[in-house]
């Protein structure tokens, strides 16, 4: 424990955020990271990261949230790293059902280049928006077609996105005995905020991922 002190942390856990183009994955990741929300951003080229270290029941967690292109043409580069990543959230657009039927080709893309055991979370997001064409229903039976969990999220009014990342981190703990199961639920308020990696400059109504 004594060397975990030093560091200030007490595991470090890699995740990554999949999906097609648009449907806000970035939004998501700075919204979480404490950047806030902007309507203005540009596509992610390749790959983008950021840090956020949290508390997760006593645990000091550092949770590196790798940002990937949802282009066709950065796929393969995206492929390369799901190596090594723990915990894969996968986020759709709720108000665009090509996004949803596209889910099944990258959970696909899961199977053939992540590991067996990394831990996997579907989000449906822009739930705060009211041209809503994927319902709740909908959404947890994909999940549930898979046995996975399922969350709806709104990258603008912060709905669930913290809920999002501690339930992921919760899982991989949990998974890898490191806190039992039916443990304390986690509190939202706490949370600690390191420095993290800025991204480049993005700027596109779109909020594209």
């Amino acid at each position: 424990m004594e060397k975990s002190f030093k560091k200030g942390y007490d595991h470090v856990l890699k995740l990554i955020m999949i999906g097609d183009c648009n449907v806000g994955k970035t939004c998501i990741l700075n919204r979480f990271s404490g950047d806030g929300f902007s309507s203005s951003y540009m596509n992610t080229v390749g790959i983008d990261f950021k840090i956020k270290t949290i508390d997760i029941d006593g645990s000091i967690v550092k949770v590196q949230v790798w940002d990937t292109a949802g282009q066709e043409k950065f796929k393969t580069i995206t492929q390369s790293y799901y190596k090594g990543a723990m915990g894969i959230i996968l986020v759709y657009d709720s108000t665009d059902p090509i996004t949803f039927s596209n889910v099944e080709s990258w959970m696909q893309d899961i199977d053939d280049f992540a590991s067996k055991d990394c831990v996997r979370i579907l989000a449906g997001n822009k739930s705060d928006k009211e041209n809503i064409m994927i319902s709740t229903e909908k959404g947890q039976e994909l999940a549930d077609k898979y046995k996975i969990d399922f969350f709806e999220t709104s990258a603008k009014t912060g709905h669930n996105v913290n809920d999002l990342f501690y339930e992921m981190t919760r899982n991989i703990l949990i998974q890898k005995g490191k806190i039992k199961e039916g443990a304390s639920q986690f509190r939202a308020g706490s949370v600690s905020i390191r420095p993290s990696q800025t991204s480049q400059p993005k700027d596109d109504p779109s909020c594209c991922a």
